[in-house]
């Protein structure tokens, strides 16, 4: 798509960068004495840069007839918004009529002093080149007004800013009244006396609302002037609304090629419609206007006229010009097919003062923090909204965009979505994509109003937040991890906890297991050695979660957030709005609501002590669901073999009678818990009940050393270990087969809820034999497991063969020989066949 700057040649001034206000500045007065600029000096280059309005063609058509004795309107009244083109019209009249030898009578109450210049004298002055008939401080009349007159028909009287000028004159004594009252006078004069001649026109321009009067007595000479002009004029307006984008392209642009316009406009007339901006009904409206007011957006002129326009200080077509001709200067070698809203740059410091001189001086620091400035939270959302459209700087776009539609001279303020996307959007990317663009502005912007998308002088939730975070100390954040972590143990798990420990003194040497929470990256080996000054006994039971210290500053800025928040919310003072206030407890809640998550990214590393050193493991994010840490960090280590509630008796014989023919039950269960590295085991239990299934199993037996000799008690039958110090286990060689009466298992009980039948009643029909070979879902080998335990009561030998294949992934040796053989061995299931790849 081709650069709107070779589709619509500019003017050599703009070109050239000559944008003083004063190129835009229509001044009749500067006109007269020869003083103006060219381009309103020259009457060729005037009119090649002014679009003949309607209303201007048909006020130099009535002049025209008027001067000539074709009758008409002797008064007419030039009536537009400050700003409008009331003085382009003057200049115009006074071109023709020089062109044409009419005299003309020039007066504006603006460059005129009142001391020493008084209306009717001007007036015999430019006439005549004398001061005879007219001198003095008191109004003529309008006899010596119709002879003065009467001898320069035709002749063509431009007063312009003439309520200035009476303003100015009520200062001014006159006997018992005020020159201000003798300029009414004359005023009054003058109306009546050119509408007695034929070939004598007055035009006259007076502002058409309150907004450009000065104070009260303005306001009463406003009332009075109107009532003098209004019982002869006849009121024009140069411009209409509807012609502001011809005036503006004939102004700036020398050529434009049509075609190319059309085919611009209509490829993003046809995306805006694809993309839902543009209803049916608006299509055609807008692809006209835009091709009116091309390379500008018909939105650009709207809310330049519209909205910067109602400023009593913005003046609608000089200001309008003048700001639009910086933007076209400032775009010119940028490859742009035309010229948005988000297109002004606000970092243009011309650009910037033409817009900030009618809103206030505070919008500099405002609009360089949340827009221009190179940590401006636009600058950021350009970054973040993704690599596909950093290019297009979406959100500075969206955010000068926003900022323009900001402010009004009545109080109209911001914009609607749909408003922003067919500002901003462009064929290139869909629209949706601004939808992203906003919602980062709101979180990155520190005067973008919580109330709508428009910008305040107030600062945002953002900026209230950002100042209270700066005031959060570094004590109080750390306050506040220590209590989420204290929040977040469950007290009544299978580990003690002891949370940010300043001594190894402090964390118990006994058996149970231990969960140590330290603010160090990493234990160090004399937790394990040390219990203060003695040492310590009990190794295996400590486990040491630590902190990821890349993660620790990422936790305090949440902390810290959090903290600001509840502050916010806690402080009344603010005086918030009702949706600031409930934004605020929406954003608190949804803080604690993460905190969880957020403090398990932080103490995810776990450390286990092996002989002489640490297993390390990453934890990972939180598991979902989960709300405790010692529970998370129990059931992991569990489901990976680290922790046991209970040892197998297969592992007690292969492992620890191996080679030897009997050991120590309770030197056996010390050493679980003293060498690091051994088994854990979460009690006493576990390692009895292991040790009463070998026992009935016969996989070795239990006794006692008697006389310094091993002695077996008990072998093939039920048994309870006391774990006392002269309690042992032995290989099953050394246990001779028992008596009869001693081995005899007890009678075995009737099971619950199962009624002895009486022998009488005959027998139900029976299956003596099963084989079952199922194929089971993933997630439904539980029911197999109640299958198999029910099968298990009713017959002697129920032997349960699993082919498990596993494929579509992989698993790491270490992990296959750590955690699925080991897990395999510690439950005594038998691996009969075994393939791997």
């Amino acid at each position: 798509m081709k650069a709107f700057n070779q589709i619509a040649t500019p003017h050599s001034d703009i070109l050239q960068g000559k944008l003083t206000m004063d190129i835009f500045a229509a001044d009749l007065w500067q006109v007269l004495n020869g003083k103006a600029p060219a381009d309103y000096l020259d009457r060729d280059l005037f009119f090649n840069k002014t679009y003949p309005t309607k209303g201007l063609k048909n006020l130099l058509e009535v002049v025209k007839k008027r001067l000539k004795g074709g009758g008409g309107d002797p008064v007419i009244q030039l009536q537009t918004p400050f700003g409008g083109g009331k003085t382009h019209a003057l200049i115009s009249l006074f071109h023709e009529a020089k062109k044409n030898s009419i005299k003309i009578f020039v007066f504006d109450g603006t460059a005129l002093n009142p001391i020493t210049s008084k209306p009717w004298e001007e007036l015999e002055k430019q006439l005549t080149g004398k001061v005879s008939l007219t001198q003095g401080e008191i109004s003529p009349g309008k006899d010596t007004l119709a002879k003065l007159l009467a001898a320069n028909q035709p002749v063509l009287i431009l007063m312009d800013e003439i309520l200035e000028y009476a303003t100015k004159a009520a200062g001014i004594r006159v006997g018992d009244s005020n020159l201000a009252a003798q300029t009414l006078a004359f005023m009054q004069e003058l109306s009546a006396t050119v509408s007695s001649l034929d070939k004598a026109l007055l035009v006259i321009t007076l502002p058409s609302s309150l907004m450009e009067h000065y104070d009260e007595n303005a306001e009463k000479l406003y009332g009075k002037l109107q009532k003098i002009a209004g019982r002869t004029e006849k009121i024009y307006t140069p411009v209409e609304e509807d012609e502001i984008e011809h005036v503006i392209r004939k102004r700036l642009f020398q050529q434009i090629e049509e075609a190319e316009v059309k085919k611009v406009v209509d490829n993003f007339v046809n995306y805006a419609r694809a993309e839902g901006l543009l209803s049916g009904d608006e299509v055609q409206r807008y692809r006209e206007r835009f091709i009116s007011s091309f390379p500008f957006k018909p939105e650009v002129i709207d809310v330049l006229y519209k909205k910067w326009g109602s400023f009593p200080t913005f003046q609608r077509t000089r200001g309008v010009l003048r700001l639009l001709s910086l933007v076209v200067y400032d775009l010119i070698n940028r490859n742009v097919p035309y010229i948005r809203l988000g297109d002004f740059d606000l970092g243009n410091n011309e650009i910037r003062r033409e817009l900030i001189k009618h809103i206030g001086q505070e919008w500099d620091s405002i609009i360089a923090q949340d827009i221009t400035s190179k940590e401006a939270g636009a600058r950021v959302v350009d970054n973040n909204i993704g690599s596909a459209y950093r290019a297009y700087k979406l959100g500075s776009v969206v955010a000068s965009t926003i900022f323009m539609h900001s402010f009004s001279g009545r109080g109209e303020k911001g914009t609607g979505i749909r408003e922003i996307k067919l500002s901003s959007a462009q064929p290139q990317f869909g629209s949706s994509v601004i939808d992203s663009v906003i919602n980062g502005l709101k979180e990155k912007l520190y005067y973008l109003s919580d109330e709508g998308l428009y910008f305040t002088n107030r600062p945002n939730l953002n900026r209230i937040l950002i100042t209270r975070e700066e005031n959060i100390t570094r004590e109080s954040i750390v306050e506040e991890e220590r209590a989420f972590l204290e929040k977040y143990i469950s007290r009544k798990g299978e580990l003690a906890v002891y949370i940010w420990t300043e001594n190894h003194r402090d964390i118990p040497d006994n058996s149970q297991l231990k969960l140590v929470v330290l603010r160090d990256a990493q234990p160090e080996w004399e937790y394990i050695e040390k219990h203060g000054e003695t040492p310590r006994i009990y190794r295996n039971t400590l486990m040491f979660l630590t902190p990821d210290q890349n993660q620790k500053p990422v936790l305090h800025d949440f902390l810290r957030k959090l903290l600001a928040l509840r502050s916010i919310e806690g402080d009344e003072k603010l005086n918030l709005t009702e949706n600031q206030k409930k934004e605020i407890k929406n954003k608190v809640k949804n803080q604690e609501q993460r905190a969880y998550e957020e403090i398990r990214k932080c103490y995810r590393n776990l450390y286990l002590p092996i002989k002489g050193d640490f297993k390390e493991i990453d934890l990972g994010f939180a598991t979902f669901g989960e709300t405790f840490i010692d529970k998370e960090i129990f059931n992991r280590l569990r489901s990976e073999g680290e922790i046991l509630e209970r040892v197998s008796p297969a592992v007690i014989k292969e492992k620890y009678l191996k080679g030897k023919e009997y050991v120590s039950t309770k030197y056996l269960l010390e050493a679980f818990w003293k060498t690091p590295g051994e088994i854990r085991l979460i009690s006493a239990e576990g390692f009895k009940d292991g040790v009463r299934e070998g026992v009935e199993r016969g996989l070795f037996g239990l006794g006692y050393i008697e006389d310094g000799k091993p002695v077996c008690k008990y072998f093939k039958q039920k048994v309870s270990p006391e774990l006392s110090d002269s309690e042992i286990i032995l290989v099953a060689e050394l246990c001779r087969p028992l008596p009869e009466t001693e081995a005899a298992p007890p009678k075995e009980p009737t099971r619950p809820g199962v009624k002895e039948e009486p022998a009488s009643k005959p027998q139900l029909p029976v299956y003596k034999k099963l084989h079952l070979k199922v194929e089971v879902p993933p997630g439904r080998m539980s029911d197999i497991s109640k299958i198999i335990n029910l099968l298990n009561g009713k017959f002697d030998d129920c032997q349960v063969e699993v082919e498990i294949k596993a494929e579509g992934g992989e698993i790491t040796i270490s992990d296959y020989e750590d955690k699925i053989k080991e897990a395999l061995s510690q439950a005594e299931i038998e691996i009969k066949e075994e393939h791997k790849e």
